[in-house]
């Protein structure tokens, strides 16, 4: 994956301001702001291009993909059922979902931001799953979702909090 793009950037820009001296750094704050910003945004965006993805693996019914998004420690808030604690106990809360052949489901990130250290984010959203009710028929549910991700050691981003809930019925 392309995760390794953005912590390497922001290393690089840590050093390269690291060697400001701090008279430089109390003139220019408002450039300071607004490259924080602009790293802020940057990686909104790829924080949003990995939910992304990790609903394209949902849709695929892929339960090690979809688990490979979530951190070793991570922990999924499922709907209605007990917190899965650990990317094998996500897999496996997946996988349930997965085995209910009508289930389908998909996501679209709203908002996405990251903290000013640049190594948290969140993404945020809507989602729609459907599968069969105990009669037979279709049902379509809505919800929405929150996701905490945080930057690895290696550079990548990794899900470490995934609540979803289902909207009023």
């Amino acid at each position: 994956m392309r995760h390794g793009l953005i912590g390497s950037g922001f290393l690089a820009l840590l050093i390269a301001c690291g060697g400001c001296s701090s008279h430089e750094r109390s003139t220019d704050s408002a450039g300071a702001h607004a490259g924080a910003t602009a790293s802020r945004d940057a990686i909104a965006k790829h924080l949003t291009k990995l939910d992304d993805d990790w609903s394209a693996a949902a849709a695929a019914r892929d339960a090690d993909l979809v688990a490979s998004f979530y951190s070793e420690d991570a922990a999924a808030y499922p709907p209605g059922e007990p917190i899965a604690v650990g990317k094998a106990a996500a897999r496996k809360a997946w996988a349930a979902y997965f085995a209910e052949p009508s289930f389908r489901i998909s996501w679209k990130t709203l908002r996405a931001d990251a903290s000013a250290s640049g190594d948290m984010g969140f993404t945020s959203g809507s989602y729609e799953v459907t599968f069969n009710g105990p009669d037979g028929k279709p049902v379509l549910e809505k919800g929405k979702y929150l996701c905490l991700w945080r930057l690895q050691p290696d550079g990548s981003w990794k899900a470490e909090q995934d609540m979803w809930n289902t909207d009023a019925r």
